[in-house]
């Protein structure tokens, strides 16, 4: 059994990796801003309050996992607006990376003391991201964002490898969620996030740093 960080627990993808980690007895700390009763149901430990966009908030987290180490943090929680070239937002654009990028990497740095050779990071950002998959352009803060997180991502590979920490950067499908008005043309949750675990469960020193969607393909960057 180890224990698994999720952020943006509360729905969607991040829900469904409690419930799925939950369900194969592994040790689960629910992250999110706001806890409701589905995730409080089950029987994980839920961290609520906590948003990642702030150093306070954070800190606060770190310190109320004090002495737990964490087996692998999956850093899920994120957002997405629409931004386009007649509508520049630079608002938006500017939270969006507080959200998406920075925000993923202000926890990881803040809970590397809690990590120990062995430990995996997974960072879910977005085929959005990937610059040589860009045939659409729009989009803007979303798809710079996750540029940014796929980034530390790689960057973090590199820099906790010899402590023996592996990072996998993971895009999970176009996914039924609130985030995509639960497309049909999207996978379920259930879909996208067994292929994340598998992914994330394959993850070692010789394919740290690695850009792969949930099925397991190798994207572009």
């Amino acid at each position: 059994m180890a224990t698994y960080l999720v952020t943006g627990a509360n729905r969607g993808i991040g829900y469904e990796f409690c419930r799925q980690l939950q369900a194969r007895g592994e040790t689960v700390i629910a992250v999110c801003r706001s806890a409701d009763a589905d995730l409080a149901d089950l029987g994980v430990q839920v961290e609520s309050g906590i948003d990642i966009t702030s150093d306070a908030a954070v800190a606060e987290l770190v310190s109320r996992l004090a002495g737990c180490p964490i087996d692998v943090l999956i850093n899920n929680a994120g957002m997405a607006q629409r931004v386009t070239l007649e509508q520049l937002d630079f608002d938006s654009i500017r939270q969006q990376f507080e959200v998406n990028a920075l925000g993923a990497l202000r926890l990881t740095h803040s809970l590397l003391p809690q990590l120990k050779p062995g430990a995996k990071i997974a960072l879910i950002t977005s085929r959005m991201g990937s610059i040589a998959d860009n045939s659409s352009g729009g989009s803007y803060g979303y798809r710079m964002s996750k540029v940014a997180l796929s980034m530390a991502g790689k960057s973090l590979s590199h820099d906790l490898k010899p402590r023996g920490i592996t990072v996998a950067i993971l895009h999970p499908g176009l996914v039924q969620t609130r985030m995509t008005n639960f497309t049909d043309s999207g996978i379920t949750p259930e879909t996208s996030v067994a292929g994340l675990l598998a992914r994330i469960d394959q993850l070692n020193l010789e394919n740290t740093g690695s850009f792969w969607h949930s099925n397991g393909e190798l994207l572009p960057w």
